[in-house]
């Protein structure tokens, strides 16, 4: 079976590259792009360079922004004094969702790998303790994921900040709502019975 010409073999390689797409969702997205007129095609590229050229990281939360600083930080309504850090940009978005949380954000980029070579300098910690010195962040709640890594960062961080006085708070994870308790495993069940709450 003779395999595809080289312009579509070039898109669909460039397709895979992304995390989480296999052969055949590239060769479905490749065709997809190819039934699209040459307008849609053009402005599929176009928001590809625009996404590349225009989206910075905030100076303050490290976050991704479109300006030097991010909406969230420029917010007047947000409260200073509470300090979520979340391992990447994507958990930003999924917290503000739930609409619940006020305060300002700290995004790692990642976390602690010994194994990958990512230690603190790959890291934005050295931008996250400077954020710390003046004494208006009054409590930081680490949201990593809870991960072996996500759970090291989160050790890390914490004997970090712990001298600075600033309590320390931690995300609580467990039992998602419509999970079975029976189907969970040891560490989801012994984070839900840890972040338990009074009725």
């Amino acid at each position: 079976m003779p395999g595809y010409i080289l312009p579509l073999e070039k898109l669909i390689e460039q397709f895979e590259h992304l995390p989480g797409i296999g052969h055949k969702t590239a060769v479905r997205l490749a065709f997809s792009v190819l039934e699209g007129t040459e307008e849609e095609a053009g402005a599929f590229a176009q928001a590809i360079l625009d996404a590349k050229h225009k989206v910075v990281r905030c100076k303050v939360c490290q976050n991704l922004s479109d300006t030097e600083v991010c909406s969230v930080c420029s917010d007047p309504k947000r409260d200073r004094s509470m300090l979520c850090v979340v391992e990447d940009p994507k958990a930003v978005m999924a917290l503000e969702r739930v609409k619940e949380y006020n305060g300002l954000y700290h995004v790692l980029h990642g976390t602690l790998s010994p194994m990958d070579g990512i230690g603190p300098e790959q890291l934005t910690i050295r931008e996250l303790i400077a954020r710390l010195t003046d004494g208006e962040v009054k409590e930081i709640l680490l949201a990593t994921n809870p991960t072996i890594e996500g759970e090291t960062t989160a050790v890390y961080l914490s004997k970090l900040i712990k001298p600075l006085g600033i309590r320390i708070s931690r995300l609580a994870y467990g039992v998602p709502v419509g999970g079975d308790i029976d189907y969970a495993d040891e560490v989801t069940l012994f984070r839900a019975i840890e972040g338990r709450r009074d009725l």
